[in-house]
């Protein structure tokens, strides 16, 4: 069996320190908002070349909690994408406000920078790119858009942490960015975690208040807020992750770089695409392929952990069925919807396991073609 991940292998590197600094937090008695969130909040904002970082019970948090602090709310418009997890568009119905939805480019799978302005109404609020499986996307074209027409731009990093888009750190461009630390992202707590990136010191206050019931003084509550506090423990044990990360990060470009040689002679498959000027970190591989469902089927019968994300995209989805939207409206996305397969990948996979999965896949592709 070669996992689509294995969080057990990351954790034998760092277990002694992580398991020392867990011990210290348990015998401190301080479990929340306490030296290692604060702490953590100062280095990841430092890693990142923003001013504040805000720690959030989790990505989703994050997003949600940042259109709060814009006053995005009933009425209001965000422009996204339906190729992404639901967390994404889920924040956006949670305050009352609207997703508007434009197609990917079939390269990247992020959106469509061509096809922003013409979703833009007199209701539109922001702009809510998501850096999908850590590809940067365009973030000059989208910055050039929300100045033009004075849009605010929230970024989803969730899958991104250490990406960057010409030397710059995505989760720095927008107004607020959010980030996601579940256990099985590229920096990853032991639990549920985010953060959310500001540059601006109005937002981080308001941040800091709603996640916090509302109120930034104790029992001094300004407005309708949430619980959502990143941990000492998960602080802790991220803060020790932090250190790893940009190893971890070129590991995983190593990998994918490798798969790319493995895939050079299948005309089938159809490899990321990383552009010039950007830096992916790789959240996951996902390769294009004919007969994908009959593929993954095969792949999982041999003990390869191939997955498919999103394989329905969210215009389609039950939650978002008050929209409107059809088959149709956004036909790269639901096309590579029908396509993509993410293979194993992790900082710690072998070159071995890397072999074996690309002479499976290209093994169950040629079994498939010879079954049509």
């Amino acid at each position: 069996m070669i996992p689509i991940i294995d969080s057990k292998r990351q954790y034998q590197t760092i277990a002694e320190e992580a398991e020392r600094a867990v011990v210290e937090v348990m015998r401190s008695g301080s479990y929340i908002l306490g030296a290692n969130t604060k702490a953590f909040e100062g280095e990841i904002a430092e890693f990142f070349g923003a001013k504040y970082a805000v720690g959030l019970n989790s990505g989703t948090d994050a997003l949600h909690l940042a259109l709060r602090a814009l006053d995005i709310g009933a009425g209001d418009e965000v422009i996204t994408v339906a190729f992404t997890f639901v967390a994404t568009t889920e924040s956006i119905e949670i305050v009352g406000a609207k997703p508007v939805f434009v197609d990917i480019d079939p390269d990247t799978f992020n959106i469509d920078v061509n096809k922003i302005e013409g979703a833009i109404t007199p209701k539109t609020k922001a702009i809510m790119p998501v850096h999908l499986y850590g590809q940067p996307c365009d973030m000059d074209m989208i910055m050039d858009i929300a100045k033009r027409h004075n849009l605010f731009v929230i970024e989803d990093c969730c899958q991104a942490v250490g990406a960057k888009y010409k030397g710059q750190m995505v989760g720095t461009f927008g107004d607020i960015s959010a980030l996601s630390f579940y256990p099985t992202k590229n920096l990853g707590c032991m639990g549920d975690g985010g953060v959310a990136l500001t540059n601006s010191e109005f937002l981080k206050n308001r941040l800091v208040a709603l996640r916090n019931h509302g109120g930034a003084i104790r029992y001094h509550h300004e407005e309708i807020g949430i619980n959502s506090r990143l941990d000492e423990i998960q602080s802790a044990i991220l803060r020790i992750k932090l250190k790893h990360i940009d190893k971890w990060n070129a590991a995983r470009r190593e990998h994918a770089y490798y798969y790319n040689e493995l895939f050079a002679g299948c005309d089938a498959v159809k490899t990321p695409v990383e552009l010039d000027d950007t830096y992916c970190v790789y959240h996951q591989y996902t390769i294009k392929v004919p007969n994908r469902d009959d593929l993954h089927k095969m792949l999982q019968e041999r003990g390869i952990g191939a997955m498919i994300y999103y394989p329905i995209p969210l215009h389609m989805q039950k939650l978002h069925a008050h929209l409107g939207y059809k088959m149709g409206d956004l036909p790269v996305t639901e096309k590579n919807t029908e396509l993509v397969i993410s293979l194993p990948m992790f900082a710690e996979l072998t070159r071995e396991e890397q072999e074996t999965v690309a002479k499976t896949v290209i093994e169950c592709i040629e079994a498939c073609a010879v079954a049509v």
